[in-house]
């Protein structure tokens, strides 16, 4: 069996003395993970860092086996935002939950939207509000999207504000009204209604998606939040 393609380096563990296993999202073979043999060495370690562009090739005797990847560096990206923390942390947060992806299920338009995020990293006006869109994509393609196109109680498509914690709901802003405070926000610039969002719009989609990735994904995993992510919500919450 073999395969070749382009990849997000996920994860990178240690495996006996000279070895590494690296977990890939690729856009065609989804999340697969392989034995790199010398990738431990000088020259392999930095490649190998979560959050690099790689081109791999993928070989086993048989299509279950962990198979062994060829590996050549495509896009050092880690390098070229290592000094800023929060650009690092975007990316760390992408890695991380992408590496809860299933394993060898291809997710093309999550691997697009990994790509596009990593485009824009070095425009921090930019790449927070995709991020959020990334994670908003995230929840659909493992089958928790939120319905977002009309209220939930009246049908209106405009106007829609809020977000039900427990059905994942739009609902407008006049009936969200006597239940404000026991509803999520809704940013604009989620459902299309801006084409820009500050800092604080960030935050409040940021919290969005962190309500339902927590209750659909971290939780019955008995995983927590990325500290990442936490660190890039601090990050726009003092900056506004």
């Amino acid at each position: 069996m073999e395969w070749q393609g382009d990849g997000l380096i996920l994860n990178t563990r240690k495996h006996g003395e000279n070895s590494a296993i690296i977990d890939v999202l690729t856009r065609d073979k989804g999340r697969h993970m392989g034995l790199v043999r010398g990738g431990r060495s000088r020259t392999m370690r930095p490649v190998l860092q979560a959050g690099n562009l790689v081109s791999v090739v993928w070989r086993a005797r048989l299509e279950d086996h962990l198979g062994a990847f060829s590996v050549d560096p495509h896009r050092m990206i880690v390098a070229g935002i290592i000094d800023d923390v929060h650009r690092l942390a975007g990316l760390t947060t992408i890695t991380t939950l992408a590496s809860l992806l299933p394993e060898r299920e291809p997710h093309p338009r999550i691997y697009d939207a990994s790509l596009l995020l990593i485009e824009h990293l070095q425009d921090d006006a930019i790449w927070p509000a995709v991020l959020v869109k990334w994670e908003m994509g995230l929840l659909e393609e493992l089958g928790f999207g939120l319905d977002l196109g009309k209220c939930a109680v009246s049908g209106e498509t405009a106007s829609l504000t809020h977000v039900s914690p427990r059905t994942g709901r739009a609902v407008c802003a006049r009936e969200a009204e006597p239940w404000k405070d026991k509803l999520l926000d809704l940013p604009a610039f989620v459902t299309g209604a801006s084409s820009e969002a500050s800092n604080a719009e960030i935050v409040q989609g940021l919290k969005l998606t962190g309500h339902f990735l927590a209750r659909h994904i971290f939780e019955p995993r008995g995983v927590s939040a990325p500290e990442q992510r936490r660190r890039i919500l601090r990050w726009l919450d003092q900056a506004e």
